[in-house]
This record gives C-alpha cells, sequence and structure tokens, in this order.
C-alpha cells in the first residue's frame, strides 16, 4: 500500500492517494481541489475510485473535473450528503450526479487492498471514516488533536462525539490521516485529544 498526501484548493484539504502497488489500482480520497495536479500526479496509475469522505466543497471540489477526465473511476459518497445538504453551500449535486452511494460496514475492494465504511456523522450527516488496513481517513471527523466542528448545517456535536467514541474504542495503534493538517496515530489521540478523551469518557 503506497500512499501519497497532497494538499490542495482554497484551504489546503488533504487529499489521499492510495495506491495497491502490485496492481497499481488507486483512489483519489477528497479530492477537494487543484484537478490538473492531481491527474499529473496519478499519471500511470489504473484510479478505479473516486472516495469522499462527506460532500463540504473543500473536499469534492475537483471531483467532477476528474471523473470526467477518469471515466473508469466511479464517485463515492454518502448518500446523507449528497441528497440532503444545500447545493448552494455544498454543490456536488449540481456538479456530479453519476455517483454511487456507500454506507456503513460497506467494503470496497482496490486491487488487493479492501477500504471499509465507517459511518462517523457529526461533522455532517452523512460523513464516513474509510479504513484501509491500520490506516484511517478520517476527513473532518477526527484531526490531530482536535476534531471536526458541528457549526455547518449538518452538523451535530452528540454525533461527532459519538463517532469520535467508536475511533477511540477501535483496536490497536491505527494511522490516522485527516482532512486537514498533520496525520497522527490513534495512541498519540487517545492520550492528549481534549475531543477524543471526552468522548471516550462518555461526555455528550
Amino acid at each position: 500500500m503506497n500512499i501519497k498526501t497532497m494538499q490542495v484548493g482554497p484551504i489546503g484539504t488533504n487529499c489521499y492517494l492510495l495506491e495497491d502497488e502490485s496492481t497499481r489500482q488507486a483512489a483519489v480520497i477528497d479530492p477537494g481541489g487543484d484537478a490538473p495536479r492531481l491527474l499529473a500526479a496519478l499519471k500511470g496509475l489504473d484510479v478505479r475510485r473516486i472516495l469522499l469522505t462527506h460532500g463540504h466543497y473543500d473536499h469534492t471540489g475537483a471531483a467532477a473535473e476528474l471523473a470526467s477526465a477518469l471515466p473508469q473511476a466511479e464517485v463515492y459518497i454518502h448518500e446523507r450528503d449528497y441528497r440532503d445538504v444545500d447545493p448552494g453551500l455544498f454543490p456536488l449535486r449540481t456538479q456530479l450526479s453519476a455517483v454511487n452511494f456507500y454506507g456503513e460496514g460497506d467494503r470496497l475492494p482496490l486491487g488487493e487492498l479492501t477500504l471499509e465504511v465507517l459511518h462517523t456523522p457529526g461533522h455532517s450527516q452523512g460523513s464516513v471514516t474509510l479504513r484501509c488496513g491500520d490506516v484511517l481517513f478520517c476527513g473532518d471527523t477526527l484531526f490531530a488533536g482536535s476534531c471536526g466542528r458541528t457549526d455547518f448545517p449538518g452538523g451535530d456535536t452528540a454525533k461527532i462525539l459519538a463517532s469520535l467514541r467508536r475511533l477511540g474504542e477501535l483496536e490497536g495503534n491505527l494511522q490516522v490521516l485527516p482532512g486537514h493538517m498533520e496525520s497522527s496515530t490513534l495512541d498519540r489521540e487517545r492520550q492528549v485529544n481534549p475531543y477524543l478523551r471526552q468522548a471516550m469518557d462518555g461526555g455528550f
């Protein structure tokens, strides 16, 4: 498994290029902008999936352009973030009609890799965390030392705390690859992240 991190779009969202090295099949996770730069980085890879952890513009801004340039790549998002958000704020629905919905417990193959979908609402109703082996692609649910804000439409503080608790209770010291800022590990976040600690202490 090879993972490349690129900061893209107007606020430097973390976009992840995930490659199964044995087959060169790849997925793009949260293409928030800069489609030409992403396409250049993906050259030579067999891009099969464009995976969105949630529907906010800074995580989806290049999805339509990538889908047009990579017709073999299927776009996935949770249905709640595709159907239930204001297209004026989160315009994915007006930009892209050919999408697939994924949700809790779904498993997506990528070459010899498998991504498991964990529904982790709170930052938005349709936020998901994607687990691949010992790696968590957390979107805007869990950050290094923090968590996603809940004051946008669809945000819910009680739900994000429940989602944080769920992530904190996963076994092992998993890698945490968030939608913004630096990466971390689950052990570190259990120790120092006040939101995760609150959630695991039942503070919701």
